[in-house]
């Protein structure tokens, strides 16, 4: 699913580390008598047939699914102008990066004695999405761990290995522009999400919570490594510089122009649906590693959370637990969307190993069950992410142009975090 997200209007009620939310139900875990009726808003392909699929077995907690606009397209808008007016539903879609500013708005639940018995399901980094320190909000419904989509005709008539490291690639990425001049190995990744996953990977935060206050480190000497890795591939003409999800991008995979992506494992789908002419030659390799660190980035997923005024929450999170971890619905959700499940039984699920035909019959996804192991499990979205990613794709968007640099875009949305973050309330450390 391609990540595109509007402006939020969160409002500042995160007091400090422990995240404390005004206005929460202290409902969690009881019921009123009688046959409960949920409420479900989201937007995935899918997600409509696990409901019916619960329905269909579960006659005393009845589901009511309601498809909205892509979150990013103003499903999230819906959602805060809803919880504001009191009429919210029981559960809802949210993306990883954006479930802290639905925290710092208050307007979500804490479920944690209903998942509780059952977190073991799931590994404990992707717990760390759908709450802080200890708490849960909601419950993870697949994870996007990053991988090498690469021409694998093209890196086999050039003698071009897929690279292991990012030494490596750098230096695949000279020989594709010696084998093909009119050729390189990868665009540029200056959408904001993308980019975060590299970030991410490189054990390069951007937000930390230390007594009571936020901490920004964007501009770190981390994630400045990352940034002129980057700037480095770009300043020797060795990646095209297309805008992100762009016709011309997909043109350029089709025709053979552009020889790779580095992404999550959505792309698989972004790629199949707008390469058609480069069919079947596709394959996937593990994400480079930065020398001897064997961990991967994640960029995407997201969770069924738990709104403030759902009052029956204990059977919401029961449905949100079924729907992430009973295989007939998780079966469905890899079919429909492309999915690669958050939790264990998930990931076990036979339908990741099925031979994709437009990748050659090769099983995909069996790799990223296996990189979903390596996640850094150390990444922390802030709470004002709708400026952070802003602020960085404005600045990235400038590159190709020479107008900025990496690290001016990652400069700039630093800057702007921090004003946003002391803007709305919240302690920042110095």
């Amino acid at each position: 699913m391609v990540m595109r997200r509007a402006r939020l209007a969160a409002a500042a009620l995160l007091a400090a580390a422990g995240i404390m939310l005004a206005g929460c139900s202290g409902d969690s875990g009881t019921s009123a008598n009688g046959p409960a009726e949920i409420t479900f808003w989201g937007w995935a392909s899918g997600y409509e047939k696990s409901v019916e699929l619960w329905n269909a077995s579960h006659p005393d907690i009845q589901v009511k699914y309601e498809a909205i606009t892509d979150g990013g397209a103003g499903g999230y808008d819906k959602m805060f102008t809803a919880a504001k007016a009191g009429k919210a539903p029981c559960l809802a879609q949210i993306g990883y990066e954006t479930f802290t500013s639905f925290l710092a708005a208050g307007i979500l639940q804490d479920v944690s004695g209903d998942v509780e018995s059952r977190r073991g399901e799931f590994a404990d980094w992707v717990w760390g999405n759908v709450g802080v320190n200890g708490k849960a909000y909601g419950v993870p419904v697949d994870t996007a761990p990053m991988a090498m989509f690469y021409r694998a005709d093209l890196f086999e008539a050039a003698h071009i290995a897929p690279p292991k490291t990012w030494e490596e690639f750098a230096a695949a990425a000279a020989k594709v522009k010696t084998a093909d001049p009119s050729a390189r190995i990868m665009n540029l990744p200056t959408d904001p999400y993308l980019y975060a996953g590299f970030a991410w990977q490189g054990g390069a935060p951007w937000f930390g919570v230390k007594d009571d206050a936020w901490s920004v480190s964007l501009d770190s000497p981390a994630n400045t490594k990352v940034a002129r890795y980057w700037q480095g591939l770009f300043d020797q003409q060795l990646v095209t510089s297309y805008p992100s999800f762009d016709a011309a991008l997909y043109s350029a995979w089709s025709k053979g122009k552009v020889w790779a992506e580095v992404g999550p494992v959505w792309s698989a789908s972004l790629i199949r649906d707008n390469a058609a002419d480069s069919a079947g030659k596709w394959a996937v390799a593990p994400m480079p590693r930065w020398g001897t660190t064997d961990s991967v980035g994640n960029s995407g997923g997201s969770a069924t959370a738990v709104m403030k005024d759902c009052a029956r929450p204990k059977e919401a999170a029961e449905f949100a637990l079924w729907m992430s971890t009973d295989t007939d619905s998780v079966s469905n959700l890899i079919a429909s969307a492309a999915i690669l499940p958050a939790s264990k039984s998930g990931l076990a699920n036979t339908a990741l190993d099925a031979p994709q035909s437009y990748f050659g019959d090769r099983p995909i996804y069996q790799t990223f069950r296996q990189e979903a192991a390596k996640v850094n499990s150390s990444w922390r979205w802030g709470p004002v992410m709708s400026t952070t990613a802003t602020a960085l794709g404005d600045g990235l968007g400038k590159v190709h142009t020479k107008k900025a640099t990496f690290e001016d875009a990652l400069g700039d949305a630093q800057k702007g975090t921090d004003s946003a973050l002391r803007s709305q309330g919240f302690s920042v450390s110095e």
